[in-house]
Parts: C-alpha cells; sequence; structure tokens
C-alpha cells in the first residue's frame, strides 16, 4: 500500500494569520463578543417579557428628545 502525504496548506504560508482558513485573528475573540452578544439579547427580551411598559416608555423618551434637537 502506497502512502501518499497529505498537503499541509498552513506549511510555508507567508500571509497574515488572518489569511490562514480556520484561525482567528484574536484567538477567543469571536466567542466572547458572540457571549455578549447573546446575553444583551437575553437580557433586551427578559426586560421586554417582564416590564411590558419600558417599550413604551423608551418610545416616548426617543420621541421627546428628537423633539427637543428639532425644535
Amino acid at each position: 500500500m502506497t502512502h501518499r502525504a497529505r498537503r499541509n496548506d498552513r506549511e510555508g504560508f507567508l500571509g497574515t494569520p488572518v489569511d490562514v482558513p480556520d484561525r482567528d485573528a484574536v484567538p477567543g475573540r469571536g466567542e466572547l463578543l458572540e457571549f455578549l452578544g447573546l446575553t444583551v439579547a437575553a437580557g433586551a427580551f427578559v426586560l421586554f417579557v417582564l416590564r411590558p411598559e419600558f417599550p413604551e416608555g423608551l418610545a416616548h423618551a426617543l420621541a421627546a428628545r428628537a423633539a427637543v434637537f428639532a425644535g
């Protein structure tokens, strides 16, 4: 049986770490940002479910602030 060596695309690669497939430029940063984003989204969902008056108050505050800037 003939053994064929697999070609390693990363050997001799002269590009930046961003150009290497399946490799993050900053290891672990993507997972942290994803976790923070999911935490904010879950917190907003819980806030809107537990406090249904919050969206109305937010819309009123934004409208009042826009009226101050417009007039």
